[in-house]
């Protein structure tokens, strides 16, 4: 997704969270045509290394597109989007970090 030119990304552990995946991701892009590319080039990318196509949501607006990668779940927002709903409020507590931080 940095690839793809994906903004502020948050990686959030939910192993002790949630039995809903092991990983949430969250990153932003600056339009909702960037939204749909970062989704668009990570589902090709997905199914190049596994064989299956990941499941997506939201793609048609591109505000908010979900990608479920089975124990990892990714977030793409639109910046607007992603302040309203703050995810990483609700489910990383002090447990967010950046990338760079792993």
């Amino acid at each position: 997704m940095e690839d793809d030119k994906a903004e502020d990304l948050t990686v959030i552990d939910l192993t002790e969270k949630s039995s809903l995946a092991d990983i949430m991701i969250i990153a932003s892009g600056r339009s909702a045509r960037h939204v749909s590319s970062i989704a668009d080039h990570l589902a090709k990318k997905v199914k190049e290394k596994t064989g299956q196509a990941p499941k997506l949501e939201g793609l048609p607006n591109a505000d908010w597109v979900l990608i479920d990668l089975g124990d990892v779940i990714v977030h793409l927002f639109r910046p607007e989007v992603r302040s309203f709903y703050n995810l990483e409020k609700i489910w990383a507590g002090d447990s967010g970090h950046r990338p760079d931080d792993v």
